[in-house]
């Protein structure tokens, strides 16, 4: 398994902020609890390809929101920030040796972090960030490898998978605050702590978890079911509005 990653930006004070205020970010710890998720990633036995810093780009650690990464392709995304859009150039150019790439175009919108692939079910949260379109545009790129795509509505949180993500492909965990667990009644349903709001989301590493560290009463609960988790600090990147899926593009 490989992992792209990014170098995070000098510029990311001037990150793209929606739900949440701006504070003051302190670069230097940033860096260090980005290096310290590479480091668990390689410890999980994963490949970490990482990217240089792109200076004048502030959200491109986040490497997610990027492209969408499928056993047969990989989607170039349209994101919804338009500071964003020239964060795929590079993406396109690093994936192009792994997939055939597609893309996709204007009115679209979407970051990968509102799509969530379980499966063959692909589920796209409907945001600030992607609009009907792209679920549109996704279905016909991904309809030929069997793939259904399915548009939800969502809000009070900036992407899908700050909502939701998958345990397993039987398995989901959200927050039903911000996501109506009733979309999700194919799959059994882990909802977090009540008090970890943000505890949702997860990186799926083989048979293991890849997990934020600020949220220990639901990793407890994750872990009482038997799932084997690995934590990792990324407080500061949270003032981002950041979160371990945001920050590697996961490919098998």
């Amino acid at each position: 398994m490989k992992a792209i990653t990014r170098a995070l930006s000098s510029a990311m004070q001037n990150c793209e902020l929606t739900h949440m205020k701006r504070q003051t970010l302190d670069l230097d710890l940033a860096r260090t609890q980005h290096e310290a998720y590479n480091q668990a990633l390689r410890d999980l036995g994963v490949e970490v390809i990482e990217l240089a810093e792109q200076p004048t780009l502030p959200d491109s650690v986040f490497v997610e929101d990027t492209a969408l990464i499928f056993n047969e392709v990989a989607v170039i995304t349209h994101p919804g920030a338009e500071s964003r859009r020239p964060e795929t150039a590079s993406i396109a150019q690093a994936l192009s040796r792994y997939r055939t790439l597609l893309t996709i175009e204007s009115p679209a919108i979407l970051d990968g972090g509102d799509v969530l692939t379980i499966g063959k079910n692909v589920y796209v949260g409907l945001s600030s960030r992607s609009n009907p379109e792209a679920v549109v545009q996704l279905q016909k790129h991904l309809e030929h490898y069997g793939y259904h795509v399915h548009g939800l509505e969502m809000g009070q949180c900036l992407h899908l998978k700050t909502a939701v993500t998958a345990l397993d492909d039987q398995t989901v965990l959200l927050n039903s605050a911000w996501i109506d667990p009733k979309l999700f009644e194919a799959y059994r349903v882990v909802e977090t702590h009540a008090d970890e709001p943000f505890g949702a989301n997860v990186v799926r590493v083989g048979k293991k978890l890849l997990y934020g560290a600020g949220y220990p009463r639901t990793q407890s609960k994750i872990e009482a079911m038997g799932y084997a988790v690995k934590s990792v600090d990324m407080s500061e990147l949270a003032k981002a509005e950041g979160a371990v899926t945001c920050c590697s593009l996961m490919l098998d």
